[in-house]
C-alpha cells in the first residue's frame, strides 16, 4: 500500500497569477487538464468513513483512485491510496481497497457527488539533495449549482529530507504569498453539498491507545491549526464573529497544547512558536472583547461607537493574518511537529515515549489540582488570581477535550459528561467574572466609559452573585468523579 508525503499549500488567484508569471521553476514537466468525478453513497458512506473515490480523466487517460483521507491534519499529509487505470466514468470497486467491504452488498449505490477541474502543471525539482515533485492545480470545484474556486500547491517528496518540502516552500511564498492547506479536494466538494457556514468549531482529536505522547501532542496541535486555518479563511474574506471568535478559540487550544506537554518542548523553536501564536491571540482578543460588548449593548449611540472601535480592531486583524510573520508561525509550526529538534532530544525521549493515555492521566491530575488549589476561598479572590484560577480551568478543559478518544469506556463516558458539564459550569461563571474585569478596561481604551449607556455594561450589584455562583461551580467540580 504506498503512501504520499506531501505538504499542501493554498494561495489566491491573484498570487497564483503571480507565481505563473514568475518563471520560478522554468517550463513543467507536463501540463494537462484535468476532469475529475467523486462518487459516494446518498448518505456519503464513504466520507463517513474517511475514505474517498474519484475518477480522474487526463486527456485519453482514466484512473481511479481511492484514499483514506488524513483531513483532520494540517498542512502535512502522510495518507494510503489505491490507484488503478480504468476505462469509463463508471467505478470499479475490488477487494484491494476497503470501499468494497464498507459496501458489501450495495455497491450499485455508488453515484456521481460532485466534479473538479483543474489545469494541472508539474515540475520534478532537485532542493537540497532531494528530489520533489510540485504540481501547482488552477480550476474549481463544482457541487449542484454551488462552484468554489481552486488554487493550490502539492510538494509531494520523492526522495530526501521532509526539510527541503519546507524550504521550497518559504521560496515560494517569497514569490507569492502561501497559506497551510487542509482541506482535501474530496472535503472541498463535500462542503459545497452541505449549508455554507459562518463558522467552524474544533473537531474530536483522532488519538488512539497504541499512541506514543509524542504522536498525540502532533495529533491535538494539528487538529488545532486546522481548526484555526478553517476559520481564518472566512476571516480573510469577510468579518464575521463568530468565525473571529473561534479562530481565537483554536489558538488558546494549541497554546494549551504547548502548556500540557510542556516538559517534552524543551527546543528553542517551541518558545518561539508560543511567542508567536501569543502576539496573534491577542490581535484576535482585541476584536473579540468588543464583538462581546457589542452583543451587549443593545441600540444607540454606544453601540455605533463601539462599532467604530469594531471596525478598527477588525482591521488589525486583517493586517495581522496578511502578515508575512503569520504565515511564517504557521509554516513553521507543520515543520517544527514533523521534524523539530524536541523530536530527537535525548533528554525527554522517555516522556516522548510515553503511552498517551498514561500521559493524559497524569496531565488531567495536574490541571485539577491547580484548579483545586487556585480556587480556595474563591470568593475572596483578587481578579488577577480568579483570572489565573480561569486559565487553569480552561487548560483542564482543553485537555479532557484532547484526550476523550483515550478513554472510552461506558462508566468512562459516563463520569466525562458530568466531569464536563461541571467544569463548563465553572468556566461559565469565570467568563462572566473576567467579562465585568475586561468592559471597564476595554470602554476606558476608546474613551467610552463615561458614555451614558455604558453602566449597563459595566454589571454593577453583578459581582456577588456571580462569585457564588462560581463557588458552587467549583465545588460541585471537585465533586464530580475524575473520569480518567
Amino acid at each position: 500500500m504506498p503512501e504520499e508525503l506531501e505538504l499542501k499549500l493554498e494561495l489566491s488567484r491573484r498570487a497564483a497569477d503571480v507565481l505563473a508569471a514568475s518563471d520560478l521553476f522554468g517550463e513543467a514537466r507536463a501540463k494537462a487538464d484535468q476532469h475529475a468525478i467523486y462518487f459516494d453513497t446518498p448518505d456519503q458512506a464513504l466520507f463517513q468513513s474517511g475514505l474517498s473515490l474519484r475518477i480522474r480523466r487526463s486527456g485519453q487517460q482514466r484512473v481511479r483512485t481511492v484514499k483514506a483521507e488524513n483531513a483532520k491534519s494540517a498542512g502535512f499529509f502522510a495518507r494510503p491510496e489505491w490507484e488503478r487505470p480504468v476505462s469509463s466514468d463508471r467505478p470499479v470497486l475490488d477487494g484491494r481497497t476497503p470501499i468494497a467491504g464498507l459496501l458489501k452488498d450495495r455497491p450499485d449505490v455508488i453515484a456521481p457527488a460532485f466534479e473538479v477541474q483543474a489545469e494541472r502543471r508539474t515540475w520534478i525539482l532537485d532542493e537540497e539533495g532531494a528530489r520533489i515533485e510540485l504540481v501547482i492545480d488552477r480550476g474549481a470545484v463544482r457541487a449542484l449549482e454551488r462552484i468554489i474556486p481552486l488554487y493550490e500547491i502539492e510538494l509531494e517528496l520523492k526522495t530526501g529530507s521532509p526539510a527541503s518540502l519546507f524550504a521550497l516552500a518559504r521560496g515560494i511564498d517569497a514569490i507569492a504569498p502561501i497559506r497551510i492547506g487542509v482541506l482535501s479536494k474530496a472535503e472541498r466538494g463535500y462542503r459545497l453539498l452541505g449549508p455554507a457556514k459562518s463558522a467552524h468549531k474544533a473537531e474530536p482529536v483522532a488519538l488512539d491507545l497504541e499512541m506514543a505522547a509524542a504522536e498525540a501532542f502532533q495529533a491535538i496541535a494539528r487538529s488545532c491549526l486546522r481548526h484555526y486555518r478553517l476559520n481564518e479563511a472566512i476571516l480573510l474574506e469577510r468579518r464575521e464573529a463568530e468565525a473571529l471568535h473561534q479562530a481565537r478559540v483554536a489558538i488558546r487550544r494549541l497554546r494549551s497544547g504547548f502548556s500540557i506537554f510542556k516538559a517534552m518542548l524543551t527546543d528553542r523553536q517551541a518558545a518561539r512558536l508560543r511567542h508567536g501564536l501569543r502576539n496573534l491571540g491577542v490581535v484576535l482578543g482585541e476584536a473579540r472583547n468588543i464583538d462581546v460588548l457589542i452583543r451587549q449593548a443593545g441600540t444607540g449611540s454606544l453601540h455605533d461607537r463601539l462599532s467604530q472601535a469594531r471596525d478598527a480592531a477588525y482591521t488589525e486583524v486583517e493586517k495581522a493574518l496578511a502578515s508575512d510573520h503569520t504565515r511564517a508561525v504557521m509554516l513553521d509550526l507543520v515543520e517544527w511537529l514533523a521534524i523539530g529538534d524536541w523530536l530527537q532530544d535525548p533528554e525527554t525521549q522517555q516522556l516522548r515515549d510515553m503511552p498517551a493515555r498514561s500521559f493524559a492521566e497524569e496531565a488531567l491530575d495536574r490541571f485539577r489540582r491547580k484548579v483545586k488549589k487556585h480556587g480556595r476561598d474563591l470568593e475572596n479572590l483578587p481578579d488577577e488570581a480568579r483570572h489565573e484560577l480561569r486559565k487553569d480551568a480552561k487548560k483542564l478543559r482543553y485537555a479532557a477535550a484532547f484526550f476523550v478518544a483515550l478513554f472510552n469506556g461506558k462508566p468512562e463516558q459516563r463520569r466525562l459528561a458530568k466531569f464536563v458539564d461541571a467544569l463548563e459550569e465553572l468556566q461559565d461563571q469565570l467568563g462572566a467574572l473576567n467579562d465585568l474585569v475586561t468592559a471597564p478596561a476595554v470602554l476606558g481604551k476608546y474613551r467610552l466609559a463615561a458614555h451614558p449607556d455604558a453602566k449597563a455594561l459595566l454589571g454593577k450589584g453583578k459581582k456577588p452573585r456571580l462569585l457564588d455562583a462560581a463557588a458552587a461551580a467549583h465545588g460541585d467540580l471537585l465533586d464530580a468523579k475524575a473520569f480518567w
